[in-house]
């Protein structure tokens, strides 16, 4: 089956808005796990207004699936991943007062900086991932890096769906296919939910990993988090 990996960041924005630590992002994960994901993503942004650093130390502390870092290769981003060596590194090109991803790299242009920087991590044992639209060139760019996987930014496939266009999903199929001749994992994520995820999994081959986490909490705050993930896992099948 496609990998499930929940992103905390929302239960982190929801933990600072009043200080403290409730809701305490450490059981929140723990339940998550305990609940079926196979993976925990965070996304540790330089003014740490969600997940902050101490964050991503403390988690992988006590992540006992598979702990997916992402975020903008700052300096300081490759610092804290080369000192806590998640399972996967996912590199995404926001800008540092980005409110969400909304683009995938131009590994053509970016082509040296992301290959040197995807070394360094693989020296480190980490697996590496790259954020990227379904288009051939740009995944062939990634390739090109030393990547072991990419992710396909879905936004233009979930606005597709919901508007009813089902062919909005053909891009990242034929993408899938491409990515999968040229040896690269594939992962997803971005806009992924209840509605369209099945469809989506169905319809994209050789898909590993789906990371979803804004989608995800706010069904939860329906539905109760341990019968969302339940869901998920039973549509990724």
């Amino acid at each position: 089956m496609t990998k499930l990996s929940v992103n905390v960041n929302k239960i982190a924005t929801l933990r600072n808005a009043r200080g403290g630590n409730i809701p305490n992002l450490i059981k929140v994960v723990r339940d998550i796990e305990r609940f079926g994901a196979q993976g925990i993503t965070i996304h540790p942004r330089p003014d740490e207004r969600h997940i902050k650093y101490e964050d991503a130390r403390d988690l992988k502390k006590v992540v006992s699936t598979e702990l997916n870092i992402e975020g903008n290769p700052l300096e300081k981003f490759i610092s804290l991943v080369l000192e806590v060596k998640p399972d996967q590194v996912t590199l995404v090109p926001d800008t540092v007062d980005a409110i969400t991803s909304n683009a995938g790299w131009d590994t053509l242009k970016n082509k040296s900086f992301l290959k040197e920087v995807i070394a360094e991590f693989k020296r480190n044992g980490i697996r590496t991932s790259i954020f990227v639209d379904p288009d051939n060139k740009m995944i062939e760019g990634a390739k090109e890096t030393g990547t072991d996987r990419i992710e396909l930014y879905t936004e233009a496939f979930a606005t597709g769906f919901a508007n009813a266009n089902k062919n909005a999903v053909k891009p990242y199929a034929d993408a899938a296919l491409f990515a999968d001749d040229l040896g690269l994992g594939i992962n997803a994520g971005h806009d992924l939910s209840l509605d369209n995820i099945e469809f989506f999994n169905n319809s994209v081959p050789h898909l590993m990993e789906v990371s979803i986490g804004h989608a995800l909490i706010a069904e939860a705050l329906y539905m109760g988090l341990e019968e969302t993930i339940h869901k998920y896992l039973a549509l990724l099948k």
